[in-house]
């Protein structure tokens, strides 16, 4: 569904009077704060994405009978830009998010965007709240586009207007676990996705989806929930805000994609770097039991979750139907550290890129 376009020198800026303080950068924890400005464009039937502009962060006002709030038209991304020793300002693959995103849009019947705008509008914001990017270790800007279903009316079709918008947010570790293993719980009660549904774009609803599971496991003492597919229960899907991977006997395996779970930009990342290695990379069907089998037979060597909140995130122990499987002996394994560096010195330029994925906004 397409709509159609601005030009990308449209984008209008309207300053905040007044600044606020900027929080401790030493303790970020993670969306918790947000820039001063933030961007936003409006789409309407027949007229198409119109009105680009930067204005004060603040509440919006729309109707309660606004059809996102009735019948959760909604999408949105996530990637960060990162501050270089330099003093520089950079991002990690931002058209990856931005193509991931327009696709999510074409799932939800939601008009994309003009990527060339989408790109022009992330750096316009940033660039504007380039003092709100965070220099302490292992900090970064969040960026958070995301799209609304506007139209006031009660009823079950797509809405003819929306608010597309990019809020910024300083932070710090996603877990507070930092690099340290977390633990995993494999939920077989519930179900996250199915093939044909819309486990593969980034929709609230696959988010609420898994909030009981996670607050069971939580309340256990784990990290995080690891699913199972929907049909068969038994084929290892994706962590609950990452995607996962295991070594298994010296290879690298991650789910495949087929529909329901996310096409992430971190496990494309690893993907690429791991070949550029030489390593042993397989995208196929895990079997819960096969993974439980290589555990107790001491061939799983390492299992880590990625994404952009966390980037690599190293998986300690899983415990599935009252089994418990630990990993690596709880620690973070070689390779998984070896990926955790590559992929942060390349994203905050202490590195070379040999891929092409970074964007300097300077």
């Amino acid at each position: 569904m397409k709509g159609l376009q601005v030009s990308v020198t449209q984008i209008k800026i309207e300053r905040a009077a007044k600044l606020k303080p900027k929080p401790d950068t030493a303790k970020l924890g993670f969306g918790k704060y947000f820039t001063d400005h933030m961007f936003i464009m409006d789409y309407d039937l027949g007229i198409g994405w119109h009105d680009p502009r930067i204005v004060p962060y603040g509440p919006f006002t729309i109707e309660p009978s606004a059809m996102v709030f009735h019948y959760a038209q909604e999408v949105f991304e996530g990637l960060k830009a990162y501050r270089r020793a330099d003093g520089g300002i950079q991002l990690f693959r931002p058209e990856a998010n931005i193509a991931r995103m327009n696709g999510s849009n074409e799932r939800l019947s939601i008009p994309t965007i003009d990527p060339e705008l989408f790109l022009e509008a992330i750096i316009t914001l940033v660039t504007l709240e380039k003092d709100w990017v965070p220099s302490e270790p292992d900090t970064s800007l969040y960026i958070r586009p995301f799209v609304i279903a506007t139209e006031p009316h009660v009823g079950v079709h797509a809405s003819s207007s929306y608010i597309f918008c990019i809020i910024l947010s300083p932070v710090g570790a996603y877990y507070a676990e930092g690099l340290n293993p977390v633990k995993i719980f494999v939920e077989s009660r519930d179900v996250r996705a199915v093939k044909g549904g819309t486990g593969y774009v980034k929709t609230g609803g696959n988010y609420a989806a898994t909030l009981r599971a996670g607050e069971r496991a939580s309340q256990m003492g784990f990290s995080q929930v690891l699913w199972l597919d929907g049909v068969n229960r038994k084929y290892i899907e994706e962590v609950g805000s990452m995607n996962v991977w295991f070594k298994i006997d010296g290879e690298c395996v991650t789910p495949m994609l087929g529909g329901s779970i996310l096409p992430g930009v971190t496990r494309d990342s690893c993907i690429k770097i791991l070949k550029h290695w030489g390593e042993k990379v397989s995208e196929r069907l895990i079997d819960i039991d096969e993974l439980f089998e290589a555990a107790h037979s001491g061939k799983l060597e390492e299992a880590w979750g990625c994404g952009t909140a966390a980037v690599i995130s190293p998986i300690g122990e899983i415990v599935y139907d009252n089994e418990r499987c630990c990993v690596c002996d709880g620690q973070i394994g070689p390779l998984t550290r070896r990926l955790y560096d590559s992929l942060t010195d390349i994203q905050w330029g202490r590195a070379e890129d040999p891929f092409g994925w970074i964007t300097r906004l300077d």
